[in-house]
This record gives structure tokens, sequence and C-alpha cells, in this order.
């Protein structure tokens, strides 16, 4: 009895293995089939290289200062009348800010116009009398004293009505500072001295009036940009744009207008200035913005999205449709970037760059170019 198992189990056993033989024998070409066939063909977008003029740009943080900034303050001594700008009014070269008490200013100018024509009178006499003097000291009717007299007494009246000449135009300039006007174009801070305040003679500030068209905007170039700055400055105006950063689609265009002297020991830059034209007065002093200078222009520039650049140990890549289908590797240098976009060099400018799917191809990797609304669908998603 226990044969009869043996052997029913060898029999079994004998049974398995040929199934299993068989099964090999019959499934043993699939997979030799699929390794000569390969792996499917990868979908990618791609795109052209595109060759243009592409201008380079220095881009600093920079800060807005005022090109003139003054403290309003009284000439004369005198109480305020009135106030006919409102504080931080936009206001033009020449208006009227403040309005100083003048009844003081305007009597001593009419006193000294009453002493003016006293002693032009007086000239006028002295005068007559130096005609009459002269014509008699000649028939010898006048003594030479009294003719010496006359002289002396015209010289005196002269005298007497120029320094009343000088008294008026005094008196008509200090009545003209009891107006306090606008120096040049510009805004108004906040008032300091309302109706009834005594101000002058004692360096009260009434206000403060900053010009803000144009306007400056300072910033920091390295040592090491300043050969490339300086050059750009050599071949022509460099224009600047300015940018504010919470709004970056409202610019301001400007030109570089100042390089200071000598470089920070400390931080290793220079000062830097440029003039933007601010009409709006939308741009006010001590605000934080972005400067692009446009340093130059660099001709059949290669340019290539910087969706398709890779990195690896050799540095930065990008994939092309090689020949075959494959994909092919490139090793690129970067240059200046444009938006979206970056200049290359290490392409040629028939290249199909692969833009998609960079994570899922390597070296020889097949791959198929995507047709273009197909792509831009794929690269949305």
């Amino acid at each position: 009895m226990r044969n009869l198992k043996i052997w029913f189990g060898s029999a079994a056993m004998l049974g398995v293995a040929v199934v299993a033989v068989l099964t090999l024998y019959r499934s043993g070409p699939a997979p030799a089939a699929a390794a000569a066939s390969g792996p499917p063909a990868m979908p990618v977008p791609v795109t052209s290289v595109i060759k243009r003029t592409l201008p380079v740009y220095l881009e600093y943080s920079a800060r807005t200062e005022s090109i003139r900034e003054v403290s309003l303050q009284a000439k004369v001594a005198g109480y305020i009348q009135s106030q006919p700008t409102a504080d931080g009014a936009d206001v033009k070269e020449g208006d009227l800010l403040y309005k100083i008490d003048e009844r003081d200013y305007r009597a001593a100018l009419d006193q000294a116009k009453a002493q003016a024509q006293r002693n032009v009178a007086a000239l006028d006499y002295a005068r007559s009398n130096f005609r009459r003097g002269d014509e008699l000291v000649k028939t010898g009717f006048l003594a030479k004293d009294n003719y010496d007299q006359r002289v002396s007494t015209l010289g005196q009246s002269e005298a007497a009505v120029a320094q009343d000449n000088a008294a008026v135009r005094t008196a008509e300039i200090n009545l003209a500072y009891t107006d306090i006007r606008a120096p040049f174009s510009g805004r108004l801070g906040r008032n300091r001295a309302p109706v009834g305040t005594l101000v002058g003679g004692s360096g009260f500030t009434l206000n403060t009036l900053v010009q803000l068209d144009p306007i400056y905007v300072t910033f920091n170039p390295s040592e090491r940009e300043l050969a490339t700055i300086e050059a750009a400055r050599d071949a022509g105006t460099v224009s600047t744009t300015i940018s504010l950063p919470d709004n970056p689609a409202v610019s301001y265009k400007g030109e570089l207008t100042f390089i200071d002297n000598s470089v920070d020991r400390t931080t290793g830059t220079i000062t830097a200035r440029a003039t933007v034209a601010n009409p709006k007065f939308s741009l006010l002093p001590g605000q934080y913005v972005r400067v692009r200078v446009h340093v130059r222009d660099e001709a059949d520039a290669l340019l290539v999205p910087l969706t398709a650049l890779g990195s690896s140990q050799l540095g930065k890549y990008v994939y092309v449709v090689g020949a075959g289908g494959k994909a092919e590797q490139k090793i690129v240098k970067l240059g200046p970037s444009d938006g979206e976009s970056v200049s290359v060099t290490g392409l040629a400018e028939d290249d199909k760059v692969i833009t998609g799917n960079l994570q899922k191809i390597g070296p020889g990797s097949p791959v198929q170019p995507l047709p273009p609304k197909q792509a831009s669908n794929d690269s949305k998603g």
C-alpha cells in the first residue's frame, strides 16, 4: 500500500514537470519579441529654438528720491493770516502757499515812499539852486564859497534820494515776503503753522515741499558690474525701466544720469542714479522699486524656454529630438534671460527642444513629438 502511494506521487510530479516544460516552450518566444521591439515612444511637447536680438539688462533693488526738497520758512516775522493751499496739495511754481499779515510792512513801504518824495523835492530845489549859482558865479555875482555850498547841498540831496530809493526797495521786498509762494512745482506736506501762528526769524518750518517730476531712483551696482555700465554709457544714453514689486505690470521709463566717483569699501558697491519722468506724481520719495538698466543688445541669441532646462553634475542641459526619434541630451551654457526664456550656447538653430515629460525620458529614449496644439494642451494639464 505504501509503495502504491509513492508511485502515484511520483507520477503526479512527473505530470507537473511536463506541463511546466510545455508552458515554457509555448511562451518562450514572447519576451524575446518584446525585447526586440523596445519600449514605446514617449509623447513629448517640443519647441523650436528662437533666434533674435536680445536686450541685456542688469536689475537692482532701488529707492526713489526727490530731486529737490525744501523746508518752507518765513523770511519776515508776522502772524499767519491764511493758508490758501491745503496740506498735501500738488502745486505749481509761484502758487501762493501762505499769507503773512502784511499791514506793518505795507505801512513801512508807504513811509519809505513818502520820505523819498520829500527828498526828491529837496533834490529838485537843490538842482535848480545849483544851476542859478552856476550862472552867477560865472558873472561874479556869487561868491565862490556860496557856490561850493550849493554844490555840497546838491550832493547831499542826491545821496538822500538814493538812500530813500534803497529803503523803498527794501520795504517792497519785505512786503513781498509776506506772500510765501512755491519755489518749484511739487507736493506740499503736512502744515505746521495754523492760521494765527507767529512765524519768522527763528528757523520755524511751516511746511515741506518736494519735487516729484522728475524723480530720482538710486541703486547700488557692484564694482564688478561697473565696467559693463560704463561701457554702455560710452556707447550712448543708458535707458532704465522702473517697476513696483507689488505691481510689475506698471513701469516707468528713465535714463541713467549719475554714477558716483568712489566705491564703498565696506560693501563693494557704487551709488548710481536714474532720472525718471513722473508727471502724475504716482512715485513718491522713499519708495522701494526695481530698476532694470539696459546695458547692451546681444545679436543672434538662441532662446529656449526655462521649462526645458535640466540640471546634472555636468551642468545645465536640454533634451532635443535626435536621429531616429530618440532623445539627445545637450549640455548648454546659460546667458541673459528674457521673461520665460533664456539664451543658451551649445544648441543648433534647427534643434527641436523637448519642453515636457523630462522626468520620463533619458538620453536615447524614443520620443514622439506632439503636434503644437496637443503639446500646448498637455503643458496646461
